[in-house]
């Protein structure tokens, strides 16, 4: 089969859709004949040797990916050769062919092509597993997203929404501030412009937010505490500000709040298959009648993966950008 290699660790250039050996499924896992993925951040640390893949996973990037079963490991018999599925990868998703276990399957949402599909499992699956399998998120809560244009944002946008509550965002863009208040988002603040402290504990009535979802890490830490509501939730998923901040402590205990960080690709199959199920049971519903959305910004072949990752690292892109492979 082809998949995307990268020679070594770098820049964009060094990824090449290169012949590789095909991958074996091993007991408990499924073969899938990929039609589709989508780029993910954490694609462009591991391409650039930041973020190596978990033991024993697929050393090819790719966290995600639509297409039809095409074999079954020792101890499989479902889903039937030829179900068309999206699954939740820890490695291997730019490639013709992906060996996963079977827990990390999922239907195909309804009324979702393939393509669009492939762009689906992995932003659904960490908004699920932190808006509401992590942060407890309730009805008209107050929930502050960063990165509201992100993959991330804009499906975390209509989940809390439609978990009924309210919703607050950042971006640095009024392009992508649009696409936030067109999505759902009841408060859209331009990050470059505007002090999102001010503005969240503001649009609170003074209390701020009950929960924020955060990509940023250090560079937000003190500033998220400080906007906190009492009993708060600062969920942080992503470190693009940064792995090392000072905090103090007294701010948080003062409010009774709490932080979690969380990752997905680590996680061990038990709990994948967890979120998974959760997924499949509240959100494709969501989908399927139209409350939430994938958000597509574009989607390219496969071989154009380079060009992908430049545009994701230059902000150029709301939503998510999908990646066809067949």
């Amino acid at each position: 089969m082809h998949a995307i290699a990268v020679d070594v660790p770098g820049g964009p250039e060094q990824m090449r859709w290169n012949e590789v050996p095909d991958p074996i499924a091993a007991p408990g896992e499924v073969l899938i004949d990929i039609t589709a993925t989508a780029v993910n951040r954490a694609d462009l640390l591991q391409r650039q040797g930041h973020y190596p893949p978990p033991p024993g996973a697929s050393p090819i990037l790719g966290l995600e990916c639509a297409g039809m079963i095409a074999g079954h490991g020792p101890g499989v018999s479902s889903p039937p050769l030829g179900t068309p599925i999206v699954a939740l990868l820890s490695g291997g998703g730019y490639a013709q062919r992906v060996a996963v276990p079977v827990q990390q399957v999922m239907a195909v949402p309804s009324g979702v092509d393939l393509i669009t599909a492939g762009a689906v499992a992995e932003v659904a699956c960490t908004v699920w597993s932190n808006l509401a399998m992590t942060a407890h998120v309730q009805a008209e809560e107050w929930v502050l997203i960063h990165g509201g244009g992100s993959g991330v944002g804009t499906f975390a946008i209509q989940v809390a929404r439609a978990m009924g509550a309210h919703v607050a965002v950042t971006a640095g863009s009024a392009a992508k501030l649009d696409a936030c208040r067109e999505l759902g988002a009841d408060v859209c603040i331009n990050y470059k412009e505007q002090d999102f402290v001010e503005q969240v504990i503001d649009c609170t009535g003074g209390t701020g937010p009950d929960v924020i979802l955060d990509n940023l890490g250090a560079a937000y830490l003190e500033r998220n505490v400080t906007a906190l509501a009492r009993n708060g939730r600062l969920v942080t998923i992503g470190l693009q500000g940064g792995t090392k901040a000072e905090l103090n402590i007294n701010t948080l205990l003062r409010k009774n709040a709490s932080i979690t960080c969380t990752s997905l690709r680590g996680r061990p199959i038990s709990e994948k298959a967890l979120i998974c199920e959760q997924v499949q049971q509240y959100v494709w519903p969501w989908i399927a009648a139209g409350i939430v959305r994938p958000v597509i910004d574009r989607v390219l072949p496969i071989t154009d993966a380079a060009l992908a990752h430049a545009l994701i690292a230059e902000g150029a892109i709301t939503g998510k950008l999908g990646l066809a492979v067949a």
